[in-house]
């Protein structure tokens, strides 16, 4: 017997995939998707009498022509398309979990006595609600006391006599009264039916997949009074459900000879594991052993569980290894500039020569930059039964910014960028220092083909970190760190006054009303706004000697004093230290006062992180098993905010679950995307969690990738083996760094954020291990800066040139906001990272 198939019009929602594995699981049915903004998709004539499938109850927007009732949902263009009207909510309802008011006989309200509405036999449910904007059939015409509202509500009002209400949320509300809410329709006589609420949210109980049985089982009857007879074969028009995979899409490349082959297509290959391991010295930290046997390198990665230590930290969340990139300049790099036609493959040593190499590789022939490294990665994939203690042996590491993924989505950065970052910077790391904190040994590892090389160098490190035993040489966290680069010492001391430009209090609640706007007039249901903070001073990463003690006395006096000197000002100038600390000074003292289970150290081409991140985006292991932990809400620590029983009282509210709930979904829709439908879950939904100076909010949302085998035969379409990478390349950027829906929400931010680039920030750091193994953080509680932004400043002695060190921070604005908390929120986020710069936040 075959599957009964169904058509999908997706309006580009950021839940689409979420429906989508729903209607497979639930009516075992295969569901193609086709873009509701294709030019080949049908109109409604074409639906219901050529298509032969059943269309889904669809909750998603249907006005692609029109921007300003993009998201109002099929219910609302069912009513607007026979008499109704939409307008918009008192107050929008995004996030928000309500009771689905029905009738619990399932007897429609007109005079075809006997037929049979979809919630018949469906007992009382909550359902997630995400819509500001409403279908009005007549509702809000009716002055009917409680009693006759009760009967009519049921029967087609006098504006829409074609549509029957079927389900209803009604409101209260403070300055006028209730507000009667429509949330599910059908017409008369024809095969249309609309629902406002989500089916498909992770909160909308198990009770409201009735409804969609229901529904089915009539649209299927529909089909078969009319004599339509399901047309077997594939739908010419529409797309599988499940996107095929990165390696699937390199299955048309000549394989090629190895003299045929470019140097960095053979590089690498077939290569062999080499592990040592030392115990971990008494009361050495992961500073001290990057500073031990990193010091020679101008190129640094480190990912650091700074807050594994129970003694320095109260965290309940807490990592376990830390990760040391080494031989950064030796290493193999990819790199890719958005909206360039080629990445760029460069490597600084090859057969023992010191000369670089350097290839533009075009990226017509692999589809994207994604599909080139997973090639890159799958060549030299180690076997599954590769043994391993760590979980990460070798492999990529490095960056991607926030930029990358909004081009992921299709969102424009314009026709020219003023620069040539790379957006993408992922080292093929050979080399490598895992720390396990909970073992409380060190691992050293070689991932490589030259053995007598690889034995040479881990001998000699595992000899440094053993003479770490009893060495009284071992450097302090509050002393001086040896240079990052070498070269000769400056004879002129360059003055150290700082110039910082923080976001503008009014400007920035604005924007915050501009974001509340869209969102009423129904073209977002959450935004995630930021702002960067600018602090230019002299550059840091120079061999001038460090001061032991380099933040200034009494930053705060300091800054009150300057802003009464410079009160009218655009920027605040501070009066000169006498060093300028490096970044390395930075990433140790960020790590000592704000510890984080997701810190990391980046010096990596023109490129400089320093982040104390406390939230994980993305990991997965070798068998396709992947989680992802969207966090939204956080609540900072006080002396009235100091045990977690009081931080859940504060953040289990409506504002704060529904800015999380939002964004679970949106996580869901990528997961589902690459794992298929039936394979996504959410063990842990709204959890607070303790870190060190704050509670945060977390989903904990898990997937399974499928096997090569179940994807071609899964009816989803797809095909190919999917690996962590598929999940990255498809989640990007960050959700909650987004809103929803993504790709329509990061268009609005980009017009309120003056389409400055975020850059590091918002997007992510991490690695894919070569065994198949994957952790990547967000990029937030950070600062960065790029080679190439420098300002010229008059100095004590005449011009010098200033690095520019940037800071982004933001929050969530939903319906409930307010201007005022929205401010707050962000400064309160930028003061942790302003701090290690000496630098105390103000408001201008």
């Amino acid at each position: 017997m075959h599957r009964p198939r169904i058509l999908f019009l997706d309006a580009h929602d950021s839940f689409s995939n979420n429906i989508t594995s729903l209607l497979t699981t639930l009516l075992e049915a295969d569901v193609s998707v086709l873009p509701i903004d294709d030019p080949l998709c049908p109109d409604e004539d074409g639906i219901t009498t050529t298509t032969k499938t059943s269309t889904a109850p669809h909750t998603q927007p249907l006005a692609p022509d029109d921007r300003r009732a993009r998201f109002v949902a099929e219910l609302a263009r069912l009513v607007s398309a026979y008499g109704g009207r939409v307008g918009r909510l008192r107050r929008g309802l995004h996030g928000m979990v309500r009771e689905i008011g029905h009738r619990e006989d399932g007897l429609l309200g007109h005079e075809e006595e006997g037929d049979i509405d979809i919630f018949r036999g469906v007992g009382r449910f909550k359902a997630t609600l995400y819509h500001s904007l409403c279908g009005d059939v007549g509702q809000t015409e009716v002055d009917a006391e409680e009693e006759e509202w009760e009967m009519a509500r049921w029967r087609p009002l006098g504006r829409c006599p074609d549509l029957v209400p079927l389900a209803w949320v009604e409101e209260e509300r403070e300055d006028c009264g209730r507000e009667r809410i429509l949330m599910a329709t059908k017409h008369r006589t024809k095969p249309f039916w609309g629902l406002q609420y989500h089916p498909e949210s992770v909160c909308t109980e198990d009770e409201g997949n009735k409804v969609i049985l229901n529904w089915f089982l009539a649209a299927r009857m529909w089909n078969k009074e009319k004599g339509r007879v399901p047309v077997l074969g594939g739908h010419g028009l529409a797309r599988a459900a499940r996107k095929p995979s990165l390696l699937s899409q390199l299955a048309g490349l000549p394989a090629g000879q190895d003299d045929d082959r470019k140097w960095w297509e053979v590089l690498g290959m077939n290569p062999d594991l080499q592990c040592r391991t030392v115990p971990l010295p008494s009361g050495v930290q992961v500073p001290d052993i990057v500073e031990l046997v990193g010091a020679e390198c101008s190129e640094r990665i480190v990912l650091d569980s700074a807050n594994a230590a129970p003694a320095t930290s109260r965290a309940d969340v807490r990592g376990r290894y830390s990760i040391i990139a080494a031989g950064l300049d030796e290493a193999l790099r990819v790199e890719h500039h958005t909206g360039d036609s080629y990445a760029t493959v460069k490597f600084g040593c090859l057969g023992g020569s010191r000369a670089k190499l350097s290839d533009k590789v075009p990226l017509a022939q692999y589809g994207s930059v994604w599909s080139l490294i997973s090639a890159f990665h799958e060549a030299r994939r180690l076997p599954a039964a590769e043994p391993s203690h760590t979980p990460f042996v070798g492999g990529f590491m490095g960056y991607i910014t926030y930029e990358q993924g909004l081009s992921d989505i299709g969102v424009s950065l314009g026709p020219s960028r003023p620069h040539r970052r790379p957006d993408v910077s992922l080292a093929w790391v050979t080399k490598s220092i895992v720390v396990d904190h909970l073992q409380q040994v060190i691992h050293i590892q070689v991932l490589g083909s030259k053995r007598i090389e690889g034995d040479s160098w881990s001998q000699k490190t595992a000899s440094k970190l053993q003479s770490l035993r009893n060495s009284q040489r071992r450097l302090s966290h509050n002393s001086t760190e040896l240079p990052l680069h070498s070269g000769p010492l400056k004879m002129r001391r360059p003055s150290m006054s700082a110039s910082i430009q923080p976001p503008q209090t009014k400007e920035y609640e604005a924007k915050v009303r501009v974001c509340q706007e869209y969102i009423a007039a129904g073209e977002s249901y959450e935004l995630c706004l930021t702002d960067q903070t600018t602090i230019s001073r002299p550059p840091s990463d120079s061999p001038l000697r460090p001061n032991p003690n380099p933040l200034p006395s009494s930053p705060r006096k300091q800054h009150q004093q300057q802003q009464q000197r410079n009160h009218r000002s655009s920027s605040s100038h501070h009066p000169p230290t006498s060093s300028t600390s490096s970044s390395w000074a930075l990433f140790k003292r960020l790590r000592k006062h704000q510890p984080a289970p997701f810190a990391s150290y980046l010096r990596l081409g023109p490129a400089t992180l320093v982040s104390a991140s406390p939230e994980r985006f993305l990991t997965h292991d070798r068998a396709g098993r992947c989680s992802m932990r969207p966090m939204k809400g956080t609540v900072r620590k006080s002396e009235s905010v100091a045990t977690l029983a009081q931080a859940e009282r504060i953040l289990h509210v409506p504002k704060e679950e529904a800015e999380n709930l939002m964004i679970v979904d949106l996580v869901r829709h990528d997961l589902h995307g690459v794992c298929g439908a039936g394979r996504v879950r959410v063990p842990e939904l709204l959890r607070v969690e303790e870190y060190q100076s704050v509670f945060q909010m977390i989903t904990v949302v898990e997937g399974s990738l499928p096997a090569a085998a179940a994807a071609a035969g899964s009816g989803e379409g797809g095909g190919g083996r999917y690996t962590g990478l598929d999940v990255l390349a498809a989640s990007l950027p960050p959700g909650s760094m987004t809103g929803a829906p993504k790709k329509r929400s990061c268009e609005i931010l980009r017009e309120i954020e003056g389409h400055k680039e975020r850059g590091l920030y918002s997007g992510v750091v991490g690695y894919m291990c070569a065994t198949g193994r994957g952790d990547w953080s967000v990029t937030i509680r950070s600062l960065f800066r790029w080679d190439d932004e420098q300002v010229v400043v008059n100095g004590d002695e005449g011009p010098e040139t200033h690095e520019v060190w940037r800071i982004g921070a933001g929050g969530a604005v939903t319906t409930l906001s307010t201007p005022e908390g929205e401010r707050e929120e962000m400064f309160t986020k930028l003061a942790g990272p302003l701090r290690i710069l000496g630098e105390e936040p103000f408001r201008r």
